[in-house]
């Protein structure tokens, strides 16, 4: 490829690049989220492009700088238009275009639905395994069937072996039941079972996921988890500030997850302050802080979502497809 030249990967290209890789992948997170810990990020707050007349629609843009040793800039274009699924079509749709940053030039345009189940899967099984150290929980709950938390299933299944045994819960019980059988014949031995409520998913799991489309909070507490739970807040809106502040807090970053009417911004609003947030993932991974506080606290992980981790999996999918001679290349698409 010239210096002129940009590199297009598909979506199919990028599963087949990333696929069986979990394990790599959950590691490259965590080494994108220690590097934002010592400063070696750059990460301007995410733009939210809003329709007055359909609120449930956004488009957001996450532009980022990752250094130490990755060294990739870029920004990830992503829609999330939740009417989509009963159009027959995945809520979510992106792009990921990916910077050199010795030049600035636009290298590779990436699908990248794919790569942001990937990266968001891949926070939620560290932080999981963080949180539990490393312990197989006795059945795993996942909240919301779409394809976020069937990626989670795929990635705690490699941070946690054995973690084999699903609780699953959504709003549309047919949904729930399409994803539970395809849970069972893509992971060969997982027991599958389906939940009438979500509240018998978070007092039947010590490891929960929240991956839904709710604006607004849901759960009003979470007095019902077993002892020692984890809820993993992927989808961000699904708590009461109450459950919230009632918990142990891990986020990815609060400057970033204190935004856009979060159930974490929320308990913010009503406090006054961020107090009750008692430290980041990276703080646990860096060994700045203990995995739980000291009064066993239900441990809540509120990840915003941060582009530096889109930029640490594409990196690794346009590497990939570079070594192996991967992707369409459109040799003139730079002006002389």
């Amino acid at each position: 490829m010239n210096d002129r030249g940009v590199v297009i990967l598909r979506a199919h290209e990028i599963d087949a690049l990333l696929a069986g890789r979990e394990g790599e992948l959950i590691d490259v997170v965590c080494r994108a989220y220690v590097a934002h810990r010592q400063g070696r990020t750059s990460l301007p707050h995410s733009t939210f492009l809003r329709f007055p007349e359909a609120a449930a629609n956004r488009i957001i843009a996450l532009p980022a700088f990752l250094g130490d040793g990755f060294e990739v800039a870029g920004v990830k274009w992503i829609a999330s238009f939740p009417g989509n699924v009963q159009r027959g079509m995945a809520r979510a749709s992106a792009v990921l275009i990916l910077n050199s940053c010795s030049t600035g030039r636009p290298e590779a345009i990436l699908e990248s639905s794919l790569i942001s189940a990937k990266r968001t899967a891949a926070s939620a099984a560290a932080a999981a395994r963080a949180l539990t150290g490393g312990a197989r929980p006795r059945r795993v709950g996942l909240i919301g069937t779409g394809v976020i938390n069937f990626e989670v299933a795929r990635f705690l299944r490699a941070a946690l072996p054995g973690a084999d045994r699903f609780l699953v819960f959504d709003l549309d019980r047919q949904r729930a039941e399409a994803f539970a059988a395809s849970l069972g014949r893509t992971f060969a031995g997982a027991e599958v079972e389906l939940a009438d409520a979500a509240s018998t998913v978070l007092a039947e799991c010590e490891l929960v996921s929240f991956a839904t489309t709710a604006a607004r909070p849901h759960v009003a507490d979470l007095s019902a988890c077993p002892p020692g739970a984890v809820v993993l807040h992927v989808s961000l809106r699904d708590l009461s500030p109450q459950a919230i502040l009632a918990s142990d807090n891990v986020v990815d970053d609060a400057d970033h997850v204190c935004r856009a009417e979060t159930s974490v911004h929320l308990a913010e609003q009503l406090t006054g302050s961020r107090g009750f947030i008692r430290c980041t993932l990276a703080d646990i991974l860096a060994g700045a802080a203990p995995p739980r506080d000291q009064a066993g606290r239900t441990a809540v992980f509120s990840p915003f979502g941060l582009g530096i981790l889109d930029l640490a999996v594409g990196k690794v999918a346009f590497d990939l497809a570079l070594s192996q001679g991967q992707g369409s290349v459109i040799d003139a698409f730079l002006p002389e």
